[in-house]
């Protein structure tokens, strides 16, 4: 069955790095970093490059990215999308996953590949400073922010790290977060390159339909 891969280019060291892994080297259709920001336009986005992907299967290489897949007219393919809300909880493994380390050390998540980003957390941050001054951006980033105590730095095992940590340090100082390096995996890209896909870990659109919110649904546990 001929194969594709819809992916944003925030995972692609990632999905690179499951390819070389698994040898499943699929074409790869690149959404732009940043269309999470507005959901219509990463819908956009996935419908332009499914309908365009000239394949029998598709596999979007992230998750539901809150209700950006609402509505995503599937042609006569094979679509299949990971069962996670979105790629935070993609390289952590699981939902499930995810929550208990937000709880344990209230992180704002990050990767390597988020921060290539045109809008990242810095690049936000450097924009209000020079928009609305020190002190108004100190306490616009406390409302936005507070409730965070961790820069999670997601490490995939790619590889090596301390050069990141070294270069996010004014992130962290900047926000008033602590560093703190959390293990990550890119086990479920290679799982969703080669298959099994269970429904309990990946959602299975076949036939011309249209995903609702019900097809959306996370696992319990």
């Amino acid at each position: 069955m001929k194969t594709a891969v819809i992916a944003c280019k925030t995972m692609e060291d990632e999905l690179r790095y499951a390819v070389e892994r698994t040898g499943a080297d699929y074409p790869v259709f690149w959404l732009e970093q940043g269309l999470h920001n507005v959901p219509q336009m990463l819908n956009d986005a996935v419908q332009n490059a499914l309908d365009g992907a000239g394949a029998q299967r598709v596999l979007l290489a992230m998750g539901f990215c809150g209700n950006a897949l609402r509505g995503l007219r599937v042609p006569e393919v094979e679509l299949i999308i990971p069962r996670v809300d979105d790629c935070i909880s993609l390289l952590l493994g699981s939902v499930k996953r995810r929550l208990e380390i937000s709880r344990q050390y209230s992180a704002y998540f990050f990767t390597e590949g988020w921060l290539r980003g045109e809008r990242n957390i810095w690049v936000e941050h450097q924009h209000m400073l020079e928009t609305y001054g020190e002190e108004l951006t100190e306490e616009l980033e406390k409302s936005m922010f507070g409730h965070y105590k961790t820069l999670g730095l997601l490490d995939c095992g790619i590889k090596p790290v301390e050069p990141l940590v070294e270069g996010t340090k004014m992130i962290a100082d900047g926000l008033h977060l602590t560093q703190q390096v959390i293990p990550a995996s890119a086990q479920y890209l290679e799982d969703l390159l080669t298959g099994p896909w269970p429904a309990d870990r990946f959602l299975t659109v076949r036939g011309a339909r249209t995903i609702t919110d019900e097809d959306m649904t996370l696992p319990e546990d």
